[in-house]
């Protein structure tokens, strides 16, 4: 088809149909090649039974056809049990895999904000509060204590106080 020209509603119908019928008629055939595939792998396989012959012959066959099934039936079962065991592990290794790579934290960008612009993102217009924390800080004035000074210089004078503190504690 040209690009300029579109087809109509009815024609996209049609071509639909159509293809749908080739569809239908491919999987048929293919069901009937599945079906002759499959007894012809059973004619090859399982031979047609003898049972013609006296009573002992057929339980000893039947008896051997039981432990044939039970050979299988463990088989099976030890088969199913290996690969749970192994949906179970391969389970465990892909919760490993994730725990491993765990959360990715995204690189943080340096935002240069004030307590008070950071304040006002945080609680929008409810924040009235000034968080200019140097103005409330008290004002203390440093004295300088003289009388350290003059104990520093009359050491002897320090001593006979002590004595005489000695001798109070010592009259008690």
């Amino acid at each position: 088809m040209s690009e300029g020209k579109k087809m109509t509603s009815s024609r996209r119908h049609h071509l639909k149909s159509l293809m749908l019928q080739i569809a239908a008629g491919l999987l048929e055939a293919e069901a009937k090649e599945t079906a002759a595939a499959k007894e012809a792998y059973l004619a090859e396989q399982c031979p047609s039974l003898d049972l013609s012959g006296d009573q002992a012959a057929l339980m000893d066959f039947c008896k051997k056809l039981h432990q044939a099934i039970d050979k299988i039936d463990e088989e099976r079962y030890d088969t199913e049990t290996k690969v749970t065991k192994a949906n179970k592990e391969i389970e465990d290794l892909k919760m490993k895999v994730i725990e491993l790579a765990g959360v990715k934290k995204p690189a943080l960008k340096k935002v240069r904000m004030s307590a008070d612009a950071m304040l006002q993102a945080l609680l929008g217009s409810r924040h009235k509060v000034n968080m200019d924390l140097r103005a409330n800080l008290k004002q203390v004035k440093k004295e300088v204590k003289e009388e350290a000074v003059e104990a520093i210089g009359d050491w002897r004078k320090n001593i006979e106080d002590k004595a005489d503190r000695k001798k109070m504690f010592e009259a008690s």
